[in-house]
This record gives C-alpha cells, sequence and structure tokens, in this order.
C-alpha cells in the first residue's frame, strides 16, 4: 500500500510504503529515486508487524520502485499508478505556482463563513 501526502510549502511529497506482516524477512523500496539502492530505504516493522518506511520526494514527478524482500525476491506494488518492465509506477501531484493546498482552501471557506 502507498499513502501520498499533499505537497509541502518546500514542494515535496511523502510517500508511505507499507507491505503485510505476513512478508518474512527484511524488505528494502528500491528504484529510480535511490538509483536502485537496496541499502537506502529499508522497511522497518511497525507495532503491527507491518514493513514500512517513508520517502520524500519532489512534487510532479513520477518515480518507478519494486521492493526487494528476503532471498533476492522482487514485488511489484498493486496499487501503483501504472507498471511496466522496470516495476510500478507512482505520479506525485504537483501544486501548480499560485494554487492553494485542499486545507488551506477549507480554513479560507471556513473563515469567509464566519
Amino acid at each position: 500500500m502507498i499513502r501520498q501526502d499533499m505537497p509541502s510549502d518546500d514542494g515535496l511529497v511523502s510517500l508511505t510504503f507499507t507491505l503485510p506482516a505476513d512478508l518474512p524477512g527484511p524488505v528494502s523500496v528500491v528504484g529510480d529515486f535511490n538509483q536502485w539502492d537496496p541499502y537506502a530505504h529499508p522497511m522497518t516493522r511497525t507495532d503491527q508487524g507491518a514493513h514500512s518506511t517513508v520517502v520524500t520526494l519532489p512534487a510532479g514527478t513520477s518515480i518507478c520502485f519494486r521492493y526487494l524482500a528476503h532471498g533476492g525476491a522482487w514485488l511489484d506494488e498493486p496499487d501503483a499508478d501504472e507498471r511496466d518492465h522496470r516495476g510500478s509506477i507512482v505520479h506525485l501531484p504537483a501544486v501548480s505556482a499560485g494554487e492553494e493546498k485542499p486545507a488551506r482552501r477549507a480554513n479560507a471557506a471556513k473563515a469567509a463563513a464566519k
């Protein structure tokens, strides 16, 4: 599972990658954003046993990645936007110049209603 946060004020998006607890051994997220380095983004176990890690990347980009599991097993992400011969692809949201974040729009609407 992948959770994408909205772009921050500095133009970065946090992606949280999570895999089920029943997957044995260590797992890493590897992709073009970390030069396919299996040591760059190792996943840690959550309190519930799931594998998880957070990667922060520039908004408006696309990344290709796969999970590298114990024993050299490659896994793809079922929730990816698309897949190709390299693996899973996710497109990160962009905030164009002058566009407000949804939270700011909601707060502005609440203020205007008062």
